[in-house]
């Protein structure tokens, strides 16, 4: 045993403390296609803050790297380790603590499945909106430190907008508690939104107040069918300009539609080129109309089929073949994983410079989106150990995020910075406001042990 390995089981317990190397391996990177990463010398599972604290104080006076890590499904990088680095996972740390009926309000430990936490509100008559594709794995923690979507955040928002307060160590080594637990406050900063979205470079979240919704009213589904991508981002165009505000629009394209299908035979793919899939809750009449509005718009974009479904297993089958995309087409091979967002009614632009940079760099894009609010995730597919195709793909990721940029949009919309858009974002925000970044990093890491080489270029700061 190493004199890191004894010092960290000494400080935290041996049995909190895991040093396998055939354990570490899976804890070296998330699901992000090609980006780099080290070899952990150490796997921590704290099973409370006053464990994270001392492990944060430990890495701190030894100048260790440390990686927090959620149940591993981001496709950034961010959670990758580097070599010589402790990661430390929250598998352990995942009670609800605390549900609030009256308040609306839900305290979980950052290693809540997202759809554990769903289910437990439900009992309650209440709902947590933030609802990824990775909702049946991904972990509250890893959801606010990206600042995770998904589909119904169209109309319901994204994880900030939810998260009322967290418990964090800096990279200081000191427990704070940001936010608070009512309706409104304005007290200084607001640097319990700082930390969503920061992807554990600016402290290590061991707690989370979530503010919840009342159950929802049901849904109504309205599918459309279309000859081509363009076509379909034309229907969100036309959608957003009818004023109508679905709860869920989803763009799934051919190679999706046929991947989900050779996995799991549910013939969605012999009768359109691309599906639009929207949802609806607003009670009453008044929501029926707002189906028909949408139905309506489809038809008037040139859908060549559309219609609000009838059939709730019908409507569900397809939302679940929406899910399944990403790991249906991960049967292909490897899949290198875009998450632009650009303003809705250029939709149709960038799904038409998508088409032309498959093209024009030989690789096959699959397309599916969030096309409510503008989030596409076009989806670069390689054979396995094709080299000259991987290099290929990169370049094709690259033009993607120039052409978001250009367009006005961003070169992340819910998945993160990581390693795979650093560059990206070196494009999209000015000097000034990256050094913004780094100052505020250098505030609360001010020593750089915090998931370093992460979100930007020269994110670690000098030791002193």
């Amino acid at each position: 045993m190493t004199d890191t390995a004894r010092g960290l089981a000494a400080a935290l317990g041996g049995e909190h403390v895991v040093l396998d190397p055939g354990v570490l391996a899976a804890y070296r990177h998330d699901e992000a296609e090609w980006a780099p990463y080290g070899e952990p010398l150490a796997l921590v599972r704290p099973r409370g803050t006053g464990q994270v604290r001392e492990l944060v104080r430990y890495c701190l006076e030894h100048r260790i790297p440390l990686v927090p890590r959620g149940a591993g499904t981001g496709l950034s990088g961010g959670a990758n380790a580097v070599d010589g680095c402790v990661v430390v996972s929250f598998e352990a740390m995942n009670a609800v603590l605390e549900i609030d009926r009256e308040e609306r309000l839900a305290v979980v430990q950052p290693g809540v499945v997202n759809d554990d936490l769903r289910a437990a509100c439900a009992e309650h008559g209440l709902w947590y909106p933030p609802d990824p594709a990775s909702s049946p794995w991904s972990t509250i923690g890893g959801n606010v430190a990206t600042n995770a979507g998904g589909m119904c955040c169209a109309k319901y928002g994204v994880t900030r907008d939810y998260v009322l307060g967290l418990e964090a160590v800096t990279g200081r080594g000191e427990t704070v508690r940001l936010g608070r637990r009512t309706a409104k406050g304005v007290t200084g900063y607001d640097l319990c939104g700082l930390m969503v979205g920061s992807e554990g470079t600016l402290g290590v979240i061991t707690e989370v107040t979530v503010r919840l919704r009342p159950a929802r009213q049901p849904e109504r589904t309205v599918a459309g069918f279309f000859d081509s991508v363009v076509t379909a981002g034309e229907a969100v165009s036309a959608v957003v300009a009818s004023g109508a505000v679905p709860s869920a629009l989803e763009l799934v394209d051919r190679h999706c539609l046929e991947a989900v299908d050779a996995w799991k035979n549910m013939g969605l793919s012999a009768d359109a080129d691309v599906v639009l899939l929207a949802r609806v809750d607003t009670p009453g009449e008044a929501g029926d109309a707002e189906a028909a509005g949408v139905r309506d718009s489809f038809a008037a974009a040139g859908a060549t089929w559309a219609a609000v479904s009838a059939d709730q297993r019908e409507a569900d089958a397809l939302f679940d073949a929406r899910r399944l995309a990403y790991p249906a087409l991960e049967r292909l091979g490897p899949v290198l994983t875009e998450d632009v967002c650009v303003p809705r009614t250029v939709v149709p632009e960038m799904l038409a410079r998508i088409e032309k940079t498959a093209a024009a760099h030989d690789v096959l894009i699959a397309n599916i989106a969030h096309a409510g609010d503008g989030n596409l995730h076009p989806l670069i597919i390689t054979p396995a150990g094709d080299e000259r195709a991987r290099t290929r793909a990169q370049r094709a990721f690259e033009v993607i995020l120039d052409d978001a940029i250009a367009l006005g949009g961003t070169v992340t919309g819910e998945h993160g910075v990581g390693l795979l858009k650093k560059r990206g974002m070196s494009t999209e925000l000015s000097p000034p406001v990256l050094d913004m970044h780094r100052a505020v990093k250098a505030a609360l890491d001010p020593h750089g042990i915090l998931n370093p080489g992460k979100v930007f270029d020269g994110a670690e700061a000098p030791a002193s």
